[in-house]
């Protein structure tokens, strides 16, 4: 089935800029046959050698749910099986200010202050329950060399997959977190262990009244991150 997105009213520029994180969503289901059409724009995406290497795994109602209840059993016993490393704690200089104007920002829009520990175990344990999301879409890729290829394949498929969302009038968000526990979601969905997990996007339909999505981050100036040569 051939499918073109319909952007007559919305700009690349535009879209590329309305699309952000969203950090709660209504539980309205999107109906299959949109979801396949994300899809379809999403397996357009470029990869090394044609090698379209996402192996990609979309859980909704009760397989989601109780996906959901062993997550967050999980992150309570502190069960983590990340296929790949991952700690803020390394992040330094404009990186590490960053990542922390990201966190004040979401805790702040939530009113969650710093020194309330239950408050952001709470916001962080809404990772686990995909930010209310109906359907979350699980990325996975096969182990090839250090994996930085493929995994830079696989980004750049979940971009698309994220710009398609926005162009359907949805809204995603990537979520790291979800990966700490690969085993969890290997088992629960019997997934081979020669697939590991990157990152999983919660998607569905924004809820616009949520304080954690009455915000938006700003982005540096093109030049704090790119140099020209000539």
């Amino acid at each position: 089935m051939n499918h073109i997105v319909d952007t007559s009213d919305k700009s690349f520029q535009q879209l590329v800029r309305t699309r952000h994180s969203c950090r709660a969503f209504l539980s309205k289901p999107v109906p299959e046959t949109l979801i396949y059409n994300v899809l379809q724009d999403a397996q357009q995406s470029p990869s090394n050698c044609n090698t379209q290497p996402w192996n990609v795994h979309i859980v909704s109602g009760e397989v989601k749910n109780t996906l959901s209840e062993k997550l967050i059993e999980a992150y309570n016993s502190e069960t983590y099986s990340s296929d790949f490393s991952f700690d803020t704690g390394h992040f330094t200089g404009r990186y590490k200010e960053r990542q922390f104007a990201q966190g004040k920002t979401y805790y702040e829009a939530l009113g969650v202050a710093r020194e309330d520990k239950e408050g952001r175990k709470q916001a962080n344990l809404y990772n686990y329950k995909f930010y209310n999301a109906p359907h979350a879409a699980l990325l996975f890729m096969p182990s090839v060399g250090d994996h930085v290829r493929v995994a830079g394949d696989v980004g750049m498929y979940a971009q698309t997959f994220l710009l398609s969302l926005t162009a359907h009038g949805l809204a995603g968000v990537p979520q790291t977190v979800l990966g700490m526990f690969a085993d969890v979601v290997r088992k629960h969905l019997g997934i081979s262990a020669e697939y590991k997990m990157l990152f999983g996007i919660s998607f569905g339909y924004e809820d616009l009244t949520s304080k954690a999505n009455s915000f938006r981050f700003e982005r540096d100036p093109v030049l704090s991150n790119v140099t020209f040569h000539q």
